[in-house]
This record gives C-alpha cells, structure tokens and sequence, in this order.
C-alpha cells in the first residue's frame, strides 16, 4: 500500500480526522479525537514506509512473534502499540487493512459508551 491508500482507508472510517498535532512530518489519523494510526512522511519519502497501529498487547506479542516487519511502536508504549515496516514488503494490502481496523475498533471500545452512539448516527 502506498501513503495515499494509507490515507484513503483510515478516513474512509466513521468519525475520523487527519492532523498533524506533534510536527509538520508526523501524519496521525484520530476517531472522535483518539489517535490510531499514525505515520511518518518523510519516512515515506525516503521509500522506508511505515505506520504505528494500536493493538491488543497479547495480539501485539502474536504479531511480533509471527512477522518481522511487525516491531514495538517505536516512540509509543511498546504494550498498545507496534509500528509495521510497509517497505519490507512482508504484509500484505488486506492484512494491513485489517490491522487498521483492529486499531480503530481497539480506540472505538475504550471510548465511553456515549461518545460510541455519536459514531452509529
């Protein structure tokens, strides 16, 4: 997947924004305020693509164990997050996928349950 299908995917998702809210480079996408994707764009540019994804910390550990291009998030708590190494070429375009939507329910479930009921309007 390329930057732009990265891009395309996560705002395809209900009750998401893009923002740039630590520095011009890192692109994070948000539900309802809630960070749970985020990406470098010059690591993008320096064809070293990569993207951190919320997780289970027990599924993290399975995803660590199983794909090397699935490391600790690096700069994020190493229990909630890992970040996937897009240029390895390891993961495939629906897993990737998938892995957004894990992240995003993840984020969805640990907002309160009226905050969820503005995303089902």
């Amino acid at each position: 997947m390329n930057i732009e299908q990265i891009c395309e995917y996560c705002l395809s998702k209900k009750g998401t924004t893009e923002d740039f809210p630590f520095d011009e480079d890192t692109l994070v996408f948000k539900v309802l305020g809630k960070m749970f994707a985020l990406t470098s764009l010059k690591s993008w540019e320096r064809g070293e693509a990569a993207i951190n994804l919320k997780a289970d910390p027990d599924y993290s550990q399975e995803l660590r164990a199983e794909y090397k291009s699935i490391r600790p998030g690096y700069h994020m708590s190493k229990k909630h997050w890992n970040t996937l190494y897009l240029h390895e070429g390891e993961l495939q375009p629906q897993f990737i996928k998938e892995l957004i939507d894990h992240s995003y329910n993840m984020v969805v479930r640990g907002l309160s349950k009226k905050i969820q009921q503005t995303l089902k309007q």
